[in-house]
């Protein structure tokens, strides 16, 4: 194998890696996102826990953040608005990424 051929291998390496972190990450969030809304919308243990499995589905509607801002805006409704919504999944995108890094 050439140096080339090593250095083709080690980016495709990476680039799985990092596209797995990204899929990782976002779930997380969408799930950190279920449990926050779920607490604004009065749930709590299991039915929290179905309710963030939900918006974890949600994202595999379409491809990008639209389907489960959608999804949760819609349901806060009254309670919390896009914007909010928005800020908080930037904010839990973080700390999704944190807690992975920390499992590493």
């Amino acid at each position: 194998m050439t140096t080339f051929d090593d250095r083709e291998n080690a980016f495709e390496a990476k680039f799985a890696h990092d596209a797995d972190m990204q899929f990782r990450a976002e779930a997380r969030r969408n799930k950190l996102l279920g449990l926050w809304a779920a607490g604004l919308l009065g749930r709590s243990g299991e039915d929290a826990a179905a309710y963030a499995q939900e918006v974890i589905r949600s994202d595999f509607q379409e491809a990008g953040d639209a389907d489960v801002l959608r999804k949760v805006a819609g349901d806060l409704a009254g309670r919390a608005d896009e914007a909010q919504v928005r800020a908080k999944m930037a904010e839990l995108m973080a700390e999704a990424k944190a807690q992975l890094l920390d499992e590493i």
